[in-house]
Formats: structure tokens, C-alpha cells, sequence
């Protein structure tokens, strides 16, 4: 009876340890193997929350060249490095434009590309839309930004001619533009500054010189215009 007892408690006892394991793993919760030296993530499946912004390298100081939407004289500006082709980016902007709805009076927008290399059209859309900067200027980037991200799941060479006309831009001039690659060297210089200033994907969101990185909640990025304007 001894040996039967101890064995059956030694069975009770195994499956409920596993059933805990289960249980942390299935959850999310990290789990410290062998001491805490071992961890195990989270499961893929699971979003992860948010990082606080944080303090990045040097970020270009807004220029002529750039492409800014909101008020001249902003206590805060927000210069977002993105990807027409990216679904975070996407998904990233009812927030932004929230912000600039939020707060008309202390909240401008600049629009800074960063191509990902695994986005076929990423590279391309970025060239349209400048070319549709060079030819109508700040009003119609915005418009062909806006048309970009709205046909995001079909962007194409041809699409791209299509938003040019349904902006009002001349298409043989755009046609020429975008097929030159004239626009180019603008898209990689973007890049690069980025890069130099701390992105590593997109959208990256610099508030006032703090990078926020990721499609965050509206209320985290609010808080991050809050904090700047104090």
C-alpha cells in the first residue's frame, strides 16, 4: 500500500506539473527552464505590446525637400519613415491622421520613405510619388500618397499611371518621370537617413525626435504628443 501510495502521488504530481507548463506556454507567459537560464518566448501568435519611445540617433531636421501636412509653425512634429507596400504602415495611419485631427494647432506630419527590400513595389510606388511631387507638388504627393495606401493590395507599374490621371497630373509627364528613375536617388537618400537615425522597419514615428516604432495603438501615440507638448 506504501509503494502503490507513493507511486500514484508521483503520477498526480507529473501530470499537474505538465498541465501548468501547458497552461504558461499556451498563454503567452515566458518560462524559465533550468533556473531562469532558458527562456522560452511567448507563442507566435501573440501581438506584442508596445515600446515606450525612445531616444534615437540623429533624425534630419525638416527641410525644403520634405513633404509636411499640418500646421507651419507645430510644437510637435511627427516624421514617419514608411512603406506604401507595408500593411503595418497601413494600418498605422487612421492613427496618424487621429493626431493631426487631435491637435490641428500643434501637430505637423512629414512623410519620409523607407522601401523594405522584401516589398516588390515598395520601391516604385516611393518613385511615384515623388514624381507626382515633382509635377504638382506638396498637394498632389498627399493625394497620391492617400491613393497608394487606398490600393495597396493592387499596387503595379500601371496602377501607378491610373492615380496619376485620377490626381490630375499630366500622364505622359508622369510616365516619363517614373520610367526615367529620376526620383530614385531621393527614395535611397530617405533610406539611408533613416537607417542612420535608428529605423529598422516600418512605420517608424518620430515624435518631437523620440522614435515610436510599430503600428501602435491611437491612445500610445497620444500620449507621446502629450508628453512632447509639456
Amino acid at each position: 500500500m506504501f509503494f502503490t501510495g507513493l507511486f500514484l502521488g508521483i503520477a498526480v504530481s507529473a501530470v499537474v506539473g505538465l498541465g501548468v507548463t501547458l497552461n504558461l506556454v499556451m498563454s503567452g507567459n515566458a518560462l524559465a527552464v533550468g533556473g531562469g537560464n532558458t527562456y522560452v518566448p511567448p507563442t507566435v501568435g501573440q501581438v506584442p505590446s508596445a515600446q515606450a519611445p525612445v531616444a534615437a540617433g540623429p533624425l534630419k531636421e525638416v527641410g525644403a525637400q520634405d513633404h509636411v501636412m499640418g500646421a507651419k509653425n507645430a510644437k510637435v512634429t511627427l516624421v514617419e519613415y514608411s512603406d506604401f507596400q507595408c500593411p503595418f504602415c497601413s494600418r498605422h495611419l487612421p492613427s496618424i491622421k487621429q493626431a493631426l485631427a487631435d491637435f490641428p494647432n500643434d501637430v505637423r506630419l512629414v512623410y519620409r520613405h523607407y522601401p523594405l527590400s522584401f516589398h516588390p513595389e515598395a520601391q516604385k510606388s516611393a518613385e511615384a510619388s515623388e514624381c507626382a511631387a515633382k509635377l504638382g507638388g506638396n498637394d498632389a504627393f498627399w493625394k497620391m500618397h492617400d491613393e497608394l495606401f487606398a490600393n495597396q493590395a493592387t499596387l503595379s507599374r500601371s496602377l501607378y499611371t491610373e492615380l496619376a490621371k485620377k490626381i490630375g497630373l499630366n500622364a505622359a509627364n508622369f510616365d516619363k518621370c517614373l520610367d526615367s528613375g529620376e526620383t530614385a536617388t531621393r527614395v535611397s537618400t530617405d533610406l539611408n537617413e533613416g537607417t542612420s537615425a535608428g529605423v529598422e522597419g516600418t512605420p517608424a514615428t518620430f515624435v518631437n525626435g523620440m522614435l515610436v516604432s510599430g503600428a501602435v495603438p491611437y491612445s500610445e501615440l497620444k500620449a507621446a504628443i502629450q508628453a512632447a507638448l509639456k
